[in-house]
């Protein structure tokens, strides 16, 4: 199959771009600044010479916008919800304008589109939306603005040839530099891998080749369509979640945070708190209903499996020569079509 990944460049482009190469698909990647082979250039906003790429196409998998991992300044929320929203439209305009438009477009969302709470997990059908849940600061809901707007402009888009899937994804850990889980494992390794807040709020998360996995799984259902949560079935409080995660690092002690140290430290990162005291709770309703089985679905195993790849795969950390690695599950080799 042909493959176009709009945004490929960061750390979820390179996991996929790794696997759907490995499998023998032709993968090309749309990027501001094209640097490699399969690497074509775009502005995320207007028509251009990159959408001849997606004519002809079997997939595309639009992963661009800007990256949450910054302070939540009016520049930065602006920019997010920009970037997001007018790549998104820029992408739909080309599989709308396409002579043969791809067969399924899967749009990046996320799961931060859910309400902060304790109470319950978020499927797709009886989940709540954020935004207006009291008790939590009023910024929060700039988030949810963005990813409703995000899906919005998907759902927009006149591809009636073309399946649309909203990939709701939780944080995709792997072992890559750079990425949530090397953060979290820096952390960790520092002996500051305790609860933060108390460590109640909830993380949803997913392994790496759960994810990939998943993306193939969707691709080949052309049953599905609409949002769908990528997230492993067990979404687990804060304090359980490190406690695991140093354990699979063998550190007994991590330190506990207050909220005005996390205020600090996210200050210090760059970041912004409500990536750690958001409660999201959220279960993978659609894909476990359509038969999906997880490799990953407990953390303390996949946090395990992370860390000895971390340790014993060279090949399986850093973006830079984004070498697949062994073991990495490959996507069905479906025809393209037309060929």
């Amino acid at each position: 199959m042909k493959i176009v990944i709009p945004g490929g460049t960061g750390q979820v482009g390179t996991i996929l771009d790794r696997a759907l190469t490995a499998a023998g698909h032709e993968v090309l990647v749309l990027t501001r600044r094209p640097e490699r082979e399969r690497e074509v250039a775009w502005d995320g906003e207007t028509p251009g010479r990159w959408a001849e790429e997606i004519d002809g196409s079997d997939v595309v998998i639009n992963l661009a916008g800007r990256s949450v991992s910054c302070r939540y300044t009016e520049a930065n929320l602006k920019a997010m919800m920009d970037s997001r929203v007018r790549s998104t439209s820029a992408v739909g305009e080309a599989i709308a304008a396409a002579t043969r438009p791809p067969r399924v477009w899967l749009q990046m969302s996320t799961a931060t589109v859910y309400a902060h709470r304790f109470d319950a997990p978020n499927d797709e059908r009886t989940g709540l939306l954020g935004g207006t849940e009291p008790g939590v600061p009023d910024y929060w809901a700039h988030s949810v603005e963005i990813a409703t707007h995000w899906e919005r402009a998907q759902e927009l888009a006149a591809t009636p040839h073309t399946r649309k899937v909203a990939l709701r994804s939780a944080m995709v850990m792997s072992p890559d530099r750079g990425g949530v889980f090397d953060v979290l494992s820096w952390l960790t390794r520092l002996g500051l891998g305790g609860p933060v807040a108390g460590g109640a709020q909830y993380v949803s998360w997913i392994h790496d080749r759960d994810f990939v996995r998943a993306v193939d799984f969707l691709v080949d259902r052309d049953d599905l369509h609409g949002p769908v949560n990528l997230a492993a079935p067990a979404p687990l409080p804060q304090r359980a979640f490190m406690r695991a995660l140093r354990s699979a690092w063998n550190v007994p002690v991590g330190l506990p945070a207050t909220r005005w140290m996390a205020e600090l430290g996210a200050f210090a990162l760059r970041s912004d708190t409500e990536l750690l005291l958001k409660s999201r709770r959220v279960v993978p309703g659609r894909l476990l209903d359509a038969g999906f089985a997880f490799e990953h679905p407990a953390w303390p195993e996949a946090a395990a499996d992370l860390v000895r790849r971390r340790r014993g795969d060279s090949r399986s950390v850093g973006s830079a020569g984004r070498a697949p690695h062994p073991g990495r599950p490959a996507l069905s080799r479906s025809p393209r079509r037309g060929a």
